[in-house]
């Protein structure tokens, strides 16, 4: 099979995908999620005009001139509006939220009087709606004020909640299971034996689908048994997981068993090579309804591999309509050699000068070296024959997730 090209390979992995059916949840439960609808405000925001300040509530052309001395003849506070109709000569006492009384349009706050009774003297001349917040200057009702597509973040739900959603129609957020392979790999804390290592690349894509929203079921390390991978893919099946992403063992040498345990199970196949450094090996198909990624079971091209691929899947999925991480344009931090005939995403470090973004890429770009990629801020896209580049000169990046 010849190598695929990154978009090629994208476009089969987000081909014929469709949003997962939609499920109404709580403001509580609704972070991350991604609207099925576009949010139509219920209520205008605020519905009246009320106080910004505490002071007192007056006609404006009461105070157009001051000194003035005014009749006090009630209050309002928030949640507890004055009814009564306020004309010529009169003011009512208002904090901060309260309604204002009809008759009034200004507030003039309370370091600008002095009060003796039932009447206030006016110290400071006030302007026509000083102090005021309009009915509405937030949002109006019928207002659309999120979109469809659009993920839910904090600051959204209190703006739901303002809009008098206590609920939202999302998205079900995607299920990915998580396998790695290999006799190799055992687990954080252990004393590796000779040509064993520490099983490391899953947590960093457990966290990275967790941080796209999704849910994770972690199958943990299969051993390079055909058997023990097969109860592994079928453990992801029985739980109904949306996506079964495997480490290790996508390529055809003898000890690479992931592509025989998923024929064996039925598995479509789409593609298995891509020109891409790093991540050459990496696997792409279908077991009935639950997608498979193989990616490499190097770190740096695991993770590369899912950033890249797997979390525009997430998105497809989760009804998002951003899929893709957007590239921004920086200037390069050291000068590069002409490149091969594949795709490299170079990990590097990211600063900025008068001229914009310098990303500099880490002289050694080893697929299994961990370091660098915990420094890295971004990646360096160099395309397939790109030219030697100098320093200075323009390059594409893609930033990575805090």
């Amino acid at each position: 099979m010849a190598l695929l090209p990154v978009a090629d390979a994208i476009e089969q992995i987000l081909g014929g995908v469709e949003p997962l059916p939609v499920e109404s949840v709580t403001l509580s439960d609704a972070l991350g999620g991604v609207l099925a609808q576009d949010l139509v405000a219920q209520r205008t925001q605020p519905p009246a005009a009320l106080s910004a300040m505490d002071g007192y509530a007056v006609r404006a052309d009461d105070v157009a001139k001051a000194p003035v001395m005014l009749a006090v003849i009630g209050e309002a506070a928030a949640g507890h509006p004055f009814a009564t109709e306020i004309k010529a000569g009169q003011c009512a006492r208002i904090f901060t939220g309260g309604v204002l009384p009809r008759g009034t349009d200004t507030v003039v706050i309370q370091e600008n009087t002095s009060r003796d009774g039932d009447r206030v003297t006016i110290s400071t001349a006030a302007a026509r709606g000083r102090n005021v917040r309009a009915a509405g200057i937030d949002f109006k009702q019928g207002e659309v004020l999120l979109r469809s597509g659009h993920r839910l973040t904090d600051r959204d739900l209190m703006l739901a909640a303002g809009m008098n959603y206590p609920s939202l129609k999302i998205h079900r957020r995607p299920t990915v299971a998580v396998l790695g392979t290999g006799d190799e790999l055992v687990p954080p804390g252990s004393s590796p034996k000779d040509g064993e290592i520490i099983y490391s690349s899953g947590f960093a894509l457990a966290a990275l689908i967790r941080a796209e929203g999704a849910h994770v079921i972690e199958l943990g390390v299969a051993r390079d048994k055909v058997e023990d991978i097969v109860a592994c893919i079928r453990r992801a099946r029985d739980a109904k997981a949306d996506v079964l992403l495997t480490t290790g063992g996508a390529s055809v040498g003898e000890h690479d068993l992931v592509q025989k345990a998923l024929a064996a199970e039925g598995l479509d196949l789409s593609f298995w090579k891509i020109a891409m450094r790093p991540g050459k090996p990496m696997m792409h198909g279908r077991l009935g309804a639950m997608h498979v990624l193989g990616v490499p079971g190097n770190p740096v091209s695991s993770y590369v591999c899912t950033f890249l691929f797997l979390l525009p899947l997430i998105r497809r999925l989760a009804g998002r309509s951003d899929l893709h991480a957007q590239p921004l344009v920086a200037n390069l931090g050291r000068a590069l050699p002409q490149n091969d005939e594949r795709a490299e995403y170079m990990r590097a470090t990211l600063s900025k000068d008068a001229d914009g973004w310098i990303a500099t890429p880490f002289p050694n770009q080893d697929s299994s070296l961990m370091a660098p990629l915990a420094k890295a801020d971004c990646l360096v896209i160099r395309d397939a024959h790109a030219e030697a580049a100098p320093a200075g000169s323009h390059c594409v990046i893609l930033k990575l997730a805090l």
